[in-house]
């Protein structure tokens, strides 16, 4: 069952950071906590508020998560007539003005003001379970805005209180990528600590303790904190009975939007809502974006072409894996035929396969409405097994250990819709730790293909110039600048409303 959140006042508490900075342009109304607070269902009305922007055109629907898809190695532009702010997120050429980041900077600021107004406005109500329920599911959706934030910018600005007079906070200055971190860890383990085990009917929209150590397993790993990610990562596999996490019997489950909601391998989703049309809120464009120009399936109307696969990516990935299957779409209808992908996106430059995991079952949305019943997973279970297994790598820890979790994994592959076969086959014994570790790496490349994860994988590890200029390269970028590109540019318009802000990310 869908779990359509309203959109209720308290919103008007959630305005961006930066929109505050410009008194005079940008008016912004104020509602202080203490005239809406009086219940535990008032905080959560502005709890919820904050999935709205999640939910959103500027972010889990098209700008944020299509930023990360084309910054990795394996999508590509296909259609060169989108949009240039596309092209130079994908081509490694932004400048400070990219239409990109205009959007997703302010909407993360704005999941963090609802957040911050919630916490704020706890205060207001007698202590409960039910308010240290919320309070920590506040702080974890904090957390997750920070998250993204810091890993694509480095040093910003970190807010974690309610902005009651926007004059304070005008010249505010960047915070320290350390300190930024700090922040997320400490919310990280409030929530741990204060949110359920588990929702009515499953519901995996929202984070429950489970969730939270999973994050906290993922920013232990970003950070290097090798025991801090292993001890999170084992903490939810030992307790996944109680969450109810487990692999999916069929890969191609985990993206068929007709029955996504409740997933037992999903920890975090971010559900859309069908025909439900909210404005930006609610709009969902990577169904489109990924999908086919002049090209349909049976449930599906033609798509965009703008972030496509690169071909070398289908093309070095083994035919017989379940989940290259699940992932591309290699065959479709042109003018009432069934062709290949080599007549794909006719007059549009993309005769390869496609993405399959937003656009071949995406519910109500047809490929370019703009809405769909996607949940797109931000974290699930598998990649748990893969922070378990690659920290205890890194850590020296049991090889015997580490092949379980990757051979589960590769088990649920070796189950083609219900047909087993032998491949891939479980990972041999007697790999070095150089060898293991690249592994991993690329077995999350693969488990984890087009959802938004990659690019962090090049970033933590460093491997920029390898993957896009090694002889190995599955999408050539000869510029890649490795003392640039890992940081996106800072926001033009804020760094000119706003000098403390200054200086400028390197490069841009």
């Amino acid at each position: 069952m869908k779990n359509t959140f309203k959109i209720p006042a308290i919103l008007l508490l959630s305005f961006s950071f930066f929109q505050c900075t410009d008194l005079e342009e940008n008016p912004i109304g104020l509602l202080a906590p203490e005239s809406f607070f009086k219940t535990a269902d008032d905080l959560e009305t502005a709890v919820l508020g904050a999935y709205s922007y999640i939910a959103n055109e500027a972010y889990y629907g098209r700008k944020l998560v299509l930023t990360l898809q084309l910054r990795g190695d394996m999508c590509d532009i296909g259609d060169r007539n989108t949009p240039g702010r596309r092209q130079q997120v994908n081509d490694f050429n932004m400048d400070s003005n990219n239409g990109m980041v205009a959007a997703f900077w302010p909407t993360s600021y704005r999941i963090i003001g609802a957040a911050n107004a919630a916490i704020s406005g706890a205060e207001q109500i007698p202590p409960s379970r039910q308010v240290d329920e919320l309070i920590g599911e506040a702080k974890f959706l904090r957390a997750f805005a920070y998250y993204h934030l810091v890993r694509l910018f480095g040093d910003i600005p970190y807010i974690d209180f309610f902005i009651d007079d926007p004059e304070s906070i005008k010249d505010a200055s960047k915070t320290p990528a350390a300190d930024v971190y700090a922040g997320i860890i400490a919310d990280l383990e409030a929530a741990k600590t204060t949110l359920p085990d588990n929702y009515s009917s499953g519901l995996r929209s929202r984070p429950t303790r489970g969730t939270a150590a999973a994050y906290l397993a993922s920013v232990h790993m970003t950070l290097g904190n090798w025991q801090g990610a292993y001890d999170e990562a084992k903490w939810v596999i030992d307790n996944k009975g109680t969450f109810g996490y487990q692999l999916m019997d069929d890969f191609a489950q985990l993206f068929d939007a007709a029955n996504a909601d409740g997933l037992a391998e999903h920890l975090f989703a971010v559900d859309f809502l069908g025909n439900v049309n909210q404005g930006n809120t609610n709009q969902d464009w990577m169904g489109p974006i990924t999908g086919i120009r002049t090209v349909t399936l049976p449930n599906t109307n033609s798509g965009w072409s703008v972030s496509v696969p690169a071909f070398a990516v289908y093309d070095t990935w083994d035919a017989r894996d379940y989940r290259r299957e699940v992932s591309f779409i290699d065959t479709a209808f042109l003018d009432g035929e069934m062709v290949g992908f080599e007549q794909f996106a006719p007059n549009h430059g993309s005769p390869r396969p496609h993405i399959g995991k937003f656009w071949r079952n995406a519910g109500e949305h047809r490929g370019d409405g703009g809405r769909s019943d996607n949940n797109y997973v931000a974290f699930r279970y598998a990649e748990v097994l893969l922070i378990a297994a690659e920290a205890l790598n890194e850590i020296g820890g049991s090889e015997g250990e580490i092949l379980a979790y990757l051979n589960e994994i590769r088990a649920r592959a070796r189950n083609w819709a219900g047909t087993p076969t032998n491949f891939p086959e479980d990972v041999a014994t007697g790999l070095s730790q150089a060898d293991l570790r690249d592994l991993i790496l690329d077995e999350r490349r693969l488990e984890l293909a087009f959802e938004f994860k990659r690019w962090y994988d090049i970033k933590r590890r460093q491997l920029g110039e390898q993957v896009f200029k090694g002889p190995n390269s599955l999408e050539p970028h000869e510029n890649f600048d490795s003392g640039r590109d890992y940081l996106l540019p800072l926001p033009q318009d804020e760094l000119d409303r706003n000098s403390n802000l200054l200086p400028q990310n390197p490069g841009y």
